[in-house]
């Protein structure tokens, strides 16, 4: 529903008959008349709620992308595959909710768009983390799993906040879909990390940390082609509009 106070007006998009929302107002003692309907397709219908929507992508993106600078630099310091993949997947995120933020508002195929985007860049990321692996692997590496452990609590309590925003956005469109699927995967990317530090501890060996570090590019890839998946652009099917004005003084 869209609201014109001033000229008493308010314009529904429905996919029911119109008489329907004629009967409902009457039922709750606010007479209207119908003004006019047409049909409309998919991508013509505004976003009622953006600056909600806004507002969570900007917590999602600011930590997010704190937790990246975090990441990498101590992921370097600690010589940690599954740190550096973590922060790698931070930043996948922060490209996620760039994107999404900028969808905000903006038809129902440009959102997907985004989406589609945003699967490219996890994909892309994913990979490159794969070859981080690889080069460790072949060079060797001593990991830190005091840190492993550390920096993983630390983006674990900042994932789980960002489930929490960005949970009653979850059912939304394809962008706030997106930005739930990648928040979900990161907690579950976080406790590995933090297993994998306790096996480097114990164990003594820098291979839980390569593995982690394999399995997070592997998250990562996967939620890229999810997404991707999800954002494929299907022929809008027409929503018809009514517009009546409120006649109750």
């Amino acid at each position: 529903m869209v609201f014109d106070l001033e000229s008493r007006t308010v314009q529904f998009y429905h996919s029911v008959d119109k008489e329907q929302i004629l009967d409902s107002l009457k039922a709750i003692s606010l007479p209207g008349d119908l003004i006019s309907s047409q049909e409309v397709l998919d991508h013509d219908i505004p976003d009622i709620a953006p600056s909600v929507e806004a507002k969570t992508l900007k917590y999602l993106l600011g930590i997010n992308f704190t937790m990246f600078v975090v990441e990498i630099i101590l992921g370097f310091y600690a010589e940690s595959t599954g740190l550096l993949a973590d922060g790698l997947d931070m930043l996948a995120d922060s490209f996620v909710y760039g994107l999404s933020l900028y969808a905000v508002g903006k038809s129902i195929a440009m959102k997907h768009k985004a989406a589609y985007f945003s699967g490219i860049m996890q994909i892309s990321l994913g990979l490159l983390c794969l070859v981080e692996v690889g080069r460790k692997f072949y060079f060797g590496s001593e990991p830190l799993s005091n840190y492993m452990i550390v920096v993983s609590v630390i983006a674990l309590i900042a994932n789980l906040w960002c489930l929490i925003l960005i949970h009653k956005h979850k059912d939304g469109e394809i962008h706030m879909k997106a930005s739930w699927i990648f928040s979900a995967n990161d907690v579950i990317v976080n406790t590995g990390v933090i297993f994998s530090g306790a096996l480097v501890y114990f164990l003594k060996s820098n291979v839980p940390d390569l593995i982690i570090g394999g399995i997070v590019s592997l998250v990562v890839i996967r939620g890229g082609i999810s997404i991707m998946k999800l954002s494929k652009i299907k022929k809008a099917e027409p929503i018809k509009e009514s517009c009546c004005s409120s006649n109750c003084d």
